[in-house]
């Protein structure tokens, strides 16, 4: 069975999915909604609207639009039964995905979101080692993501677009939701939104969370840092890399540090393992999702939990104030 696939919007995001879905095992991509496409500069069929590619019969759909558009080209999607797939973050703020996660329960019609850093080996590696015990107790999880501004954002600052990825994917690590949230957030780029946050939260499991997130620094830089009983994790989510920095084991006798009980640097193990593209296994992941195959997809839920987390952190940013989840 071939699924019939369409994609809304055709941004920078928009053409990687295109790119992905023209190509995947499985189904067959009938184009892209984007009224400001030149049908001459891209190797896809262009439909003015949304209404257009609905007509040609689609098995599910890819939105990829400006987040200000997400809930209505959704609830349009699930008003004719048709599954899909929405970019992260899932809606500006927690009203609105609730509102999508109201119809599609309501419908019964599936719905996931693309929190593509799900999908990233180095992540996926990271979570498995977590999973079997090799750090022991996690204390601590902290994420630095940051480098220029990109012009194709508009609509929203940066802690819903960035610091959305490092929000789901410190839930997903840890296997456990938001307590409290506490932020420092900037705007220096002439924007009404914020272009730099500094967090600090607490997880329902008693982890510490600190999220680095700006557009402000020339440096490109996505890491994600897990401290625990047994040493530290360290992923670079650009390359999926993934190293282990283990606790020392050796014994200090020198008196005037013997006293201090803390841990000694020990071996560093670099991992090696295949790294697919993460779109691809996401989009693979959706398709069989739907074909109730053996799947993991980012739930609707979870989009909205995530930003949820996201509207707390702009609040905290705000009201200078510690926001209780």
């Amino acid at each position: 069975m071939r699924l019939r696939t369409g994609l809304v919007g055709m941004g920078v995001m928009g053409s990687n999915h295109a790119r992905v879905l023209s190509n995947l095992e499985g189904t067959e991509f009938l184009g892209v909604v984007d009224p400001a496409l030149d049908s001459k500069k891209v190797p896809y069929m262009i439909f003015k609207s949304f209404a257009d590619l609905i007509e040609k019969g689609i098995d599910y759909c890819v939105i990829a639009a400006p987040t200000a558009l997400h809930e209505d080209l959704a609830c349009q999607s699930l008003r004719n039964g048709i599954p899909v797939l929405i970019e992260k973050p899932v809606a500006p703020n927690f009203e609105s995905a609730s509102r999508i996660l109201e119809l599609s329960e309501k419908l019964k019609v599936p719905v996931a979101v693309g929190h593509i850093e799900r999908f990233n080996s180095g992540l996926q590696q990271l979570k498995m080692r977590l999973e079997n015990g090799e750090l022991g107790d996690v204390y601590q999880i902290a994420t630095r993501r940051q480098g220029p501004f990109p012009a194709r954002i508009a609509d929203v600052g940066v802690v819903k677009d960035l610091a959305t990825h490092d929000v789901d994917l410190t839930s997903w690590i840890a296997q456990s939701g938001y307590e409290s949230i506490s932020a420092q957030t900037v705007s220096r780029s002439g924007r009404s939104h914020e272009d730099m946050v500094s967090v600090v939260g607490k997880l329902k499991s008693g982890v510490v969370v600190n999220h680095t997130v700006n557009w402000l620094s020339p440096l490109k830089e996505r890491k994600v840092i897990v401290t625990g009983e047994k040493g530290t994790f360290v992923v670079d989510t650009l390359r999926s890399d993934l190293a282990l920095y283990a606790n020392g084991t050796s014994k200090v006798s020198q008196s005037s540090i013997a006293h201090f009980s803390g841990v000694t640097q020990g071996d560093i193990t670099y991992f090696s393992f295949d790294k697919p593209e993460p779109l691809l296994v996401e989009h693979s992941n959706f398709r069989d999702f739907l074909l109730g195959k053996s799947s993991n997809v980012v739930t609707l839920a979870e989009g909205c939990e995530t930003v949820r987390v996201a509207d707390a952190i702009v609040e905290s940013g705000k009201n200078q104030q510690v926001v209780s989840l």
